[in-house]
């Protein structure tokens, strides 16, 4: 084999591994952005007077191990307007659709 065919087969190679990663990123914050939706259902957190305070809100700098999605996933879905923050750092869902209560 040519060196010119192993470095397109490399370029590809790398091009499908980076391609594949980002799909696992994306599955990984869905999977999360349903777990936390999950557990402010089971904590019946639906409007503010009901928020609860989500342990994994805070991301920790000395976390040693595999990467945390849930900060990053509950940040996300701050900022599309599924969970929304009180005053007081608790956190609640805000469910423009009534099918998140089922």
């Amino acid at each position: 084999m040519s060196e010119t065919t192993q470095f397109i087969l490399a370029i590809i190679f790398l091009l499908g591994v980076y391609i594949l990663s980002r799909f696992y990123v994306v599955w990984r914050m869905r999977r999360t952005s349903a777990f936390i939706i999950q557990d402010l259902k089971s904590s019946g957190a639906f409007d503010s007077s009901s928020a609860v305070e989500l342990v994994y809100a805070k991301s920790n700098l000395f976390r040693v191990g595999m990467r945390n999605y849930k900060s990053k996933a509950l940040g996300t879905m701050l900022q599309g307007g599924v969970v929304r923050k009180t005053a007081d750092g608790n956190f609640y869902l805000h469910d423009k659709d009534e099918s998140l209560r089922v």
